[in-house]
């Protein structure tokens, strides 16, 4: 698990200020949950993150070092659209990652060094309910079981730092709900340092032990261009009580999205 310091990020594109005076100091082991209304720089505050995107201005820190310019193991991401290869098998999409990175010039690992790597990736597909799957594709899976296997792809390289962008945004009620308890049992298990952008609200304060929401202070069409969005409020979540959403903290976040 790692802690991460945002520190007066700015991101802008040509004359367009998308995100402004952004400063988070996050706890190693936390689990942000960011909100806010439909183009106000959630997901381009998470690519930043991932090193996909670079601030104009500011520094983003992770253990008290510059990140890195480019993506790199410690952190993992999860889209809202399953990032799988559907030529590929479940146990194959999930080796995939280790492979590229311990043979970078073939991309396939042999004998006990590929022995190595599958005893690691049928772990993980156990620890995401994935045991039955290994020789199935994609295509024979439901949405939940392959955002399972998203998931999956994500953690066999054990991040730090784990990126969700609206991940279960595209599931049923029940199979989200079941999503909800593995990924609340995936972040206690690993002690991950977890960011997940998410229209829902209820979502964000079940799974959250912070509410960070992002929006615009200046909204005047004149101003727009000129001011970006930033952290209108910021709510730690006592995880030892019941997970019950308290009606005005709700309302409050209801406001600001």
């Amino acid at each position: 698990m790692s802690q991460v310091s945002v520190r007066n990020v700015w991101k802008r594109y040509e004359d367009q200020v998308v995100l402004e005076r952004i400063n988070l100091e996050v706890d190693a082991g936390s689990f942000v949950a960011i909100v806010g209304p439909s183009g106000c720089g959630k997901s381009t505050f998470l690519r930043m993150l991932l090193s996909q995107e670079r601030p104009c201005r500011g520094e983003i820190r992770i253990d008290d070092q510059p990140l890195a310019t480019e993506p790199t193991p410690e952190r993992g991401v999860v889209f809202q659209r399953y990032s799988v290869f559907p030529h590929l098998t479940v146990l194959d999409n999930v080796a995939l990652g280790l492979e590229a990175e311990r043979a970078p010039l073939t991309g396939r690992l042999f004998g006990a060094r590929r022995r190595e790597a599958v005893a690691a990736c049928r772990e993980i597909l156990a620890h995401v309910g994935l045991t039955s799957a290994h020789d199935k594709y994609p295509a024979q899976l439901s949405g939940g079981m392959q955002q399972r296997l998203a998931i999956a792809q994500a953690l066999v390289k054990k991040p730090k730092v784990l990126l969700l962008d609206e991940p279960f945004g595209a599931l049923d009620p029940g199979i989200r709900a079941d999503m909800h308890q593995l990924m609340l049992r995936l972040f206690r298990e690993t002690g991950m340092t977890v960011f997940m952008v998410t229209h829902d609200l209820r979502e964000a304060f079940h799974l959250g032990t912070r509410i960070v929401a992002f929006d615009r202070y200046r909204t005047r069409e004149e101003e727009r261009e000129v001011y970006g969005a930033t952290i209108t409020f910021d709510i730690p979540i006592d995880r030892s009580r019941p997970r019950r959403v308290p009606t005005a903290l709700l309302d409050r976040a209801r406001r600001s999205a």
